[in-house]
């Protein structure tokens, strides 16, 4: 029998719904909370029609709950073929309508079991709409997902867990040992859906890739490019990576506060100049702080596949893959950092790079998973900034 559930928010506002997914409760949250985000999280809406697997896989949605604007979810069932890491990150999920039937040919599992066997739990019959317009308005709010007869108990429930600004959720999520990434370790999908329409390399360049919440398709898009790569934790400093004889180094997504993480600040500020570096999502926002620029937190940040950004140099507009809170300051960047993309919703940073050295980096995902290909193109440009400094060195 279906259970009655909530969204209790900080605000006071609650939104009513069906639990499903996985069993939440004040005692089930309290037992997960000391190990991971469990039922609770900062509540954001995610604009995306397709694509909600690799959206739960990704770890860049540690400490949040995830809102989906799409009305029908579960549709396409879920797969081994679509992870962006080996589990979901998420703390909650939330959607208007679980589809129970499942209409693919590559579906192994329907949402609701997925969610249950990896311990996400999740509401449907929510008002999204209604959902999103509010956070719109109010700014992200911390939110609980409860049994509707826990209602009383989930405001103090909620005053009493973790805020997220400032806490290094990076480093809750990272690697704990370095290894060498292979695709055909690490699910089926094949890299042929990220090939551009340049051939493949001749030359192989070793890459160390810092890992603050990895997508599995980032590292899939680098290696089809003929890349070897290294993943190594978060906390690994520059000494230790340039030990590894790197032809670059790539900084990648990840969740929260990047101010939350000052080694990979100063990890970064010693590799710049040194190697090359690209970085995406939480990796711009590192190397923007690393130069000596700031970053703040969006209202209610960026979250879906149709995110429109100008490339200055060529005029053109990507229609972009996002998933994130925090944006770079612009006024804050040094001269010697120019901004290369800016988004035409609300003008914030999209990419930069440095002038006086190999290094760029953009604020959204050209892995696009989900989400359209037209970024795909960064990737040669870190492949050609490679070539250009080995052909330096030689």
């Amino acid at each position: 029998m279906s259970e009655k559930g909530i969204l209790f928010l900080e605000d006071g506002t609650v939104f009513e719904g069906t639990l499903f997914g996985a069993p939440t409760s004040a005692a089930e949250i309290h037992r997960w909370k000391e190990k991971r985000d469990y039922g609770y999280g900062e509540v954001v809406f995610n604009t995306s029609l397709t694509g909600y697997q690799e959206i739960l896989t990704d770890p860049s949605y540690y400490g949040q709950i995830i809102c989906m604007t799409a009305a029908h979810i579960g549709n396409t069932g879920t797969n081994s073929e679509d992870l962006e890491s080996a589990r979901p990150w998420c703390g909650g999920f939330v959607i208007r309508e679980n589809s129970e039937t499942t209409s693919n040919w590559r579906s192994e599992q329907n949402l609701q079991d997925y969610l249950f066997k990896m311990n996400v739990p999740a509401i449907c019959n929510v008002d999204t709409r209604a959902l999103t317009r509010h956070l719109r308005s109010k700014g992200v709010l911390r939110g609980i997902l409860l049994p509707a007869k826990e209602k009383e108990i989930a405001a103090e429930l909620l005053r009493s867990l973790p805020r997220f600004e400032g806490r290094d959720l990076i480093g809750e999520v990272t690697t704990r040992e370095p290894y060498l990434w292979r695709s055909s370790q690490y699910g089926k999908a094949g890299a042929t859906a990220f090939t551009s329409n340049r051939k493949t390399p001749t030359r192989k360049f070793k890459v160390v890739a810092l890992d603050f919440g990895i997508k599995w398709n980032l590292l899939r898009a680098l290696e089809e490019r003929g890349c070897e790569i290294e993943v190594v934790p978060a906390k690994t400093n520059a000494k230790e990576i340039l030990a590894r004889k790197p032809h670059g180094v790539f900084l990648s997504n990840g969740p929260g506060d990047p101010t939350g993480a000052p080694y990979a600040i100063d990890a970064v500020q010693q590799l710049v100049g040194k190697v090359p570096l690209f970085g995406v999502c939480m990796g711009q926002q590192i190397l923007a702080l690393a130069l000596g620029g700031k970053t703040f937190k969006l209202r209610f940040g960026h979250r879906g596949g149709n995110q429109p950004v100008l490339d200055h140099a060529s005029g053109c507009v990507e229609i972009s893959s996002h998933n994130h809170g925090y944006a770079v300051d612009s006024g804050s960047l040094p001269k010697r950092v120019e901004v290369t993309h800016i988004n035409l919703n609300d003008k914030t940073v999209e990419g930069i790079r440095v002038r006086d050295a190999d290094a760029f980096a953009v604020q959204y995902h050209p892995e696009s998973c989900p989400g359209p290909h037209d970024s795909l193109i960064h990737f040669d440009r870190f492949i050609d900034m490679m070539n250009r400094n080995v052909s330096k060195v030689s």
